[in-house]
Formats: structure tokens, sequence, C-alpha cells
């Protein structure tokens, strides 16, 4: 009977103690450091769980051979291609996408109908006659005829900026199809049109400038991540093509200059005696540039239109476009770049307009470049890379990009211009390693070639002079776009064309998040192991942001997905501060706080009564009132007893000898995880620096204390004092706390 009332004394001890403390309701897992299995696809037979190509990776092969004529005088081109298109799938393929870009310039196209339109409050003339009054600009493909390989004409329908080729029977794996498509356009004045090529008119001496690139009807990549990769061109979202082999014919008016993607084959047919002997020293000059066609020449050959034809011809192997400049007006300069294995030329062309500008930097920058980017992924492969003079573009092309900045009518550059120039050579070069040979898909992650091209861009700048203007890559310099209003702001995983503020979104924050990877969280010798590993493994091939992600975990032993989850995938900020300071002085005795009250044991109370304490004493303790002075092993006599007992004399020796205890509670307030920099500045002056990494935010995702044990007394502590972690808001950063300079005042514009 007893034992019976005891067991129901003890269950309602139990109900009324369940009853004043209520358990919390269970959750899942919310905590921004779990992996993201769900996020990635998942790993299999072409793609692996390292991020490496899988045994059954695969890829296409479009062939071209491509005959070409360029009516200057009427600025139309016409074309003729043969397409020979291998599949390498393990599927057969009942019908081919072919990418026809020249259409979104269609007058039935659907780009510009895709856009919001207001009324402007002011137009210029020419601007409001454009808008308004005139037709718009036919700048589509004019297709003439489809044909098989026997001449017999091919079913084909077009939808936008894409052409569906039906196939008369099921392409098998590993056979191949082959057909022709003749086709003509009429060429935009890109100043006038828009446009990433076209020509640039100088009416003075009626000339034209032509950069040529998306002329062809281009195969579109089947792979096996998206199938028929056949999204339209909108005109945001750039080019995603399977590499090829391209014999090229173009004709133009005799006395053009001309480079474009390839080797030229015909060299002795179109450059005069003199031109060919100076290109020969080119090729053995690998200290300054050579000038090929000079700026007399240039001038010469501006002053009248030969009517007679000289046709270039080139070969490229192994490469995803083609692209071409042409013009009477160009000077052409070159020189050879050493790397390991082979030598590659650099080169530029550019009308006189450009000089000395040009002349003075172009090839030299396009050399640098050339020798950076091949340390930090692979030596570059092609036998050269052209830098065009096109006022107004930025675009790039395998071997050949075009690039802006001009000097004023006399001659003179602002320093602003030329390093905008400068850089401008550096990113459209460097994106021959990215996208042109590790082949990503453009038109669904535009940050895969622009943002980790731009990383490598900064990386480049750095190297070619100390102190180099970069605009992006430096971390406090994506604070704005950081801080920015949410409702126009998206993930880095956002596809191409819908993203708000394209340059800070694709460009400026993933080159910005490789670079505090690289100097804060990784280190240089992880990450520079990890990035090279992710561009061998996919250099010539397709790569998705999972193999990226997956190969730089793989290569480093760093677990990063928190780091993708918050930088890559959401629009977390960081915002890490300082929320509190404790100090505390080393006692024998028991903190006055802990003899209160409580209704519970004290902690000393439950021990072992044989152990003995070393108390700290919080600031502000009635026991700290009286210890306000250095800590030293012989103040606390149990502490002084044990160090005599275990240690040797030379051990003791060797003891640390703190006399300052802080404890530093961090918050954060932001969303995005970063390590914990952190700075102490002493009383006399001398400093010391900690690094926390991110993981110490895994238990909490909001608060973390570390605990300071210092031979001087702290004076100050700054959080983050580098600027090295985008932090944005640092008027957190500092104990004590005091107003520091405004964050866009201190950052300024990525």
């Amino acid at each position: 009977m007893r034992k019976t009332l005891y067991f129901l004394s003890l269950l309602a001890a139990i109900q009324v103690t369940a009853q004043e403390t209520p358990r919390e309701p269970g959750h899942t897992d919310n905590n921004k450091f779990s992996q993201m299995y769900s996020q990635m696809a998942t790993p299999n037979m072409f793609r692996t769980a390292s991020g490496a190509p899988g045994p059954a990776y695969y890829q296409q092969q479009a062939d071209y051979k491509i005959d070409i004529e360029l009516d200057d005088e009427n600025t139309k081109l016409y074309g003729n291609e043969t397409i020979t298109y291998h599949n390498n799938a393990p599927e057969a393929l009942d019908y081919l996408w072919v990418q026809l870009d020249q259409n979104r310039k269609a007058p039935d196209s659907k780009s510009p109908l895709a856009n919001s339109q207001g009324v402007g409050t002011a137009y210029s003339t020419q601007n409001f006659s454009r808008t308004y009054l005139e037709e718009s600009f036919d700048g589509g493909f004019k297709i003439e005829y489809v044909k098989d390989a026997n001449g017999k004409p091919m079913s084909y329908i077009i939808n936008q900026t894409m052409m569906r080729i039906d196939l008369p029977a099921p392409l098998q794996s590993g056979e191949k199809i082959s057909f022709s498509i003749k086709w003509w356009y009429n060429i935009n004045n890109y100043f006038v049109v828009g446009g990433r090529s076209g020509y640039e008119r100088f009416e003075e001496e009626n000339n034209n400038l032509y950069v040529i690139a998306q002329f062809y009807p281009r195969m579109a990549v089947y792979n096996d991540v998206e199938g028929w990769q056949n999204m339209q061109f909108w005109g945001g979202g750039e080019f995603a093509l399977p590499f090829g082999n391209f014999d090229v014919n173009i004709t133009v008016p005799a006395d053009h200059i001309m480079e474009a993607t390839g080797l030229l084959t015909n060299r002795e047919e179109v450059f005069t005696a003199a031109q060919l002997k100076r290109y020969e020293q080119a090729t053995k000059s690998f200290d300054k540039p050579v000038v090929v066609v000079t700026q007399e020449e240039a001038i010469e050959a501006e002053k009248t239109h030969s009517t007679k034809k000289k046709t270039w011809k080139f070969k490229a192997e192994n490469v995803r476009d083609f692209g071409f400049s042409t013009s009477r007006k160009f000077i052409y300069d070159a020189m050879a770049v050493q790397l390991s294995g082979k030598t590659a030329m650099a080169i530029s062309i550019y009308p006189k307009e450009s000089n000395p500008l040009w002349g003075e930097n172009s090839t030299r920058v396009v050399a640098h470049t050339l020798k950076t980017y091949s340390k930090y992924t692979f030596d570059y492969p092609y036998p050269k890379a052209v830098s065009v003079s096109a006022e107004s573009q930025g675009m790039e092309y395998p071997m050949i990009c075009w690039n802006y900045g001009r000097p004023d009518k006399d001659g003179f550059t602002s320093e602003q211009l030329k390093y905008g120039m400068m850089s401008v050579i550096i990113h459209e070069v460097g994106h021959n390693f990215f996208p042109m040979i590790v082949n990503s898909d453009e038109r669904q992650w535009t940050w895969m070639d622009e943002g980790l091209n731009t990383f490598l861009q900064y990386l480049t700048e750095q190297e070619f002079q100390k102190n180099y203007p970069s605009r992006r890559g430096p971390a406090a310099k994506i604070v704005p776009y950081m801080s920015g209003d949410q409702n126009f702001l998206e993930p880095i995983m956002t596809n191409s064309e819908a993203i708000h503020q394209f340059g800070s979104n694709a460009y400026a924050k993933p080159a910005t998040g490789l670079n505090i990877l690289r100097e804060t969280i990784m280190g240089e010798e992880l990450f520079d192991y990890a990035f090279k590993t992710y561009a061998n493994r996919w250099k010539f091939k397709h790569p998705t942001p999972e193999d990226f992600f997956r190969t730089m975990e793989d290569a480093s032993a760093v677990d990063l997905d928190w780091f993708w989850r918050g930088w890559f995938y959401s629009t977390d900020y960081v915002d890490i501060g300082i929320a509190d300071v404790k100090q505390y002085y080393v006692s024998d005795k028991k903190p006055n706080s802990d003899k209160k009250k409580t209704g519970k044991r004290s902690r000393f109370d439950r021990s072992n009564a044989d152990t003995k304490y070393v108390y700290m004493i919080p600031e502000g303790d009635d026991v700290s009132k009286k210890l306000k002075k250095p800590f030293t092993v012989e103040n606390v006599k149990d502490l002084e007893e044990y160090v005599e007992e275990k240690f040797t004399p030379a051990e003791r020796a060797r003891l640390k000898s703190p006399k300052y205890f802080y404890e530093v509670t961090f918050n954060k307030p932001g969303g995005m995880f970063m390590p914990i920099l952190v700075e102490l500045q002493f009383e006399d002056g001398t400093t010391e620096s900690y690094h926390f990494p991110a993981q110490i935010w895994r238990k909490n995702n909001q608060t973390a204390s570390r605990v300071f044990a210092t031979e001087k007394p702290i004076k100050k502590i700054t959080v983050d004092p580098e600027l090295k972690t985008a932090d944005i808001d640092i008027n957190n950063n500092v104990w004590p706390a005091q107003a520091v300079q405004s964050k866009f005042d201190q950052f300024g514009d990525n």
C-alpha cells in the first residue's frame, strides 16, 4: 500500500513539473550548416559526387564548313554552311535544334515586347524618332534553304531564335549527320540598333569597322542535364554551344585587314611581303609588340575603297564558336607569349583613333592575361588571342574579343579610361578560359563564366600592377549591393533573364565570394589547388554549378555547403557585431553572484569536495572590486601549488602568462555566416589578430563567444578590421562602441 501511494505521489509530481515546464514543439533541421543534398542534383554516372565527369559522361560535337561574303557597301552578310553533327549521346535524336540569334533583331521579334515600357520625360530627337516614328531595323536571318547531304530539302520550323530541323529517321547514338544552310542578313550599326556585334560607322571617311559574331546558324547544346538547351535568346543570357572544328572562308574587300578565330592558313595571299616579314619578327618577339600593319598603311587604305576582293581562310580545332573583325582602318601589332609548354601570339587590331593608347597597352595586356590565367588554371591551348578596338563594346569569342576605350581627338587619355580599357581587355581575353574552354551554360548561369572570369580578372589586375584600381573583387566593394533593397536582389543561382542588377549579381558578387573564399575562408594554397582542379577537370567540357561546388570541396577537404547556401542560393548578407564584452578576474574565492539563493544548488556545491577551483569573477561582482589587478599564479594559492607539483621548472618557464581575461560575445544580425576576424588593440598600442572559422556559428546560428586571455589590458576590439568579409554595417564592429564612418563612404561602389 505504501509503495502504491509513493508511486501516485511521484506521478503527481511529474505531472505538476510537466505543467510548470511545457515541452517545446518539435522542429525540422533549420541549421544553415546542414549539407545541401536537397538543393543539388543527384550524382550519377555522368557527373560524380566528387564534381568530376563520370564514366558515362559524353558531349556532342558540331563541325562547320562556312563560306561568307561581307558586302561592305550595303552592310549585308551572305553565308553558306555545312554542319556535321555527331550524336555521342546514349539515346537517339528525332530532331536537331539550331540557334538563330540574329532573329532577336527580326521585325517580328518578341524580345522588345518582353520588357516593361514607360514614357520618358525627355528624348533626344534621334531617340524619339527611332522609338516612335521609324520602322524597326530588320536584322533577322533570311534562311534560303536547309538541305541534307544529297541536296534534298529538309523539314524545319523556326520558333523565334530557335530552328528545329526534323530528321527523316532518328539519329542513333554514335551516328553523325551532315546538312547545309544558306542564309543572309542585314548587319546592324550597333551604335544605332545596339547588339553584341555589327559595325561602327566612321562617316567622315565613309568607312566601317566590323565586329561580326552570332552570324551563322549555330547548333544548340544537347547534354545529360537539359536535353536540348533551346531556351530563347532574349538578350541577357548569352550562349550555350558544343565544341567542334571550323573551316571558314571569309571574302571581304581587298583593302581590309582581318582577324578571326583560328589559324590563318593563307597569310601570304592577304598580307604584303613587308607585312609578312614583320609578322615573322613578331613570332620571335617576347618582350614587346611588333607593328605588322602600320598606321601609315592603314591611313592609306582608308582613302579609297577597293573594288577587288580577298578571301581570308581560317581553321580552328575544338572551339565552341567563331567570330571575326574586319576593316580597312586596322593597324595590326603582335608579340609572342611563352607559356610552359608552347608559344601563343598576343595580337591587337585597332584604328588610328585608338592610338597611342592601344599601341602602348593592348597587346602587352593580352600577353599578361594569358600568362596569369594560365598560372591559375591551365596553359592556354589556342595559338593566339586577339584584342579588337571596337568602341562601346566588350564581348568575347574563341581567340578574339572586342574592347572599348579610345583617347579623345587630341590623343589624351584619362587614367580612368586607361584602366577601364585595360580591365575590359583582361576580362574579355580571360573569357577564352571561361566559358570558351571551361564551357559552362551561359544561357542558364551567367555567373559561371562572368563571375569566375571577373575573379580571375581581379587577380590578373593585381599582378599587372601594384595597387591597380580594380573595380570589383575586394569584399568591401560588394557592400552597397548586398545591403540594398531585397525586392531587387536575387540569389546568384538565378537564371540570367530574371536578374535585376545584372553586373552586381552575375559579375561582382560571385567574384567577391571567390575572393573571400581564397583570402579569408580556405586560404590561397587550398583554394588555388581546388580551383585549378575544377578548371582542368572541365576544360573542353560542359560543367554545371554543382560540378564547381563539389570539386572545390572535394579537392580541398573544406566543407563549404554553408557558403554556397548563403552566398549563392540566398540574398543573405553579412553583418557580424560585438554584442557584449565582460572582463573577468581570477580568484580563489567564489563570486558573490554564485552565492545568491536561486533555488538551485551551486555548480560548485554539486562537485567533488576534494576538487579545487580557480574562480572567474565577472566585473561588477562584489568580490571583483577587490581584485582589480593583473592575475598571476601566485595570487591563487591552490593554482600555485598545482603548478609547482605538476610541472618541472623548465615546463613552468614555458607556461603562458595571461594577466587579463575578457569574454566577448559576437552576434550576427545578418543571415550570412563568415569567419570572425578579430583584432585586439592593447593599451600600449600593440595589436593581436584572431581568425575563428565560420564553424563557430554551427551550434548557434546567432551568437558565439570567445575568451581572450591576454598579457596586456585591451583598449579596443574590432571585428573585420581589414574589411575582408563584406560586412554591411561596421557600426557594431567596435568595442567600446564608437561612431564609425558611414558604410557607403567606407566602401564605395562595386
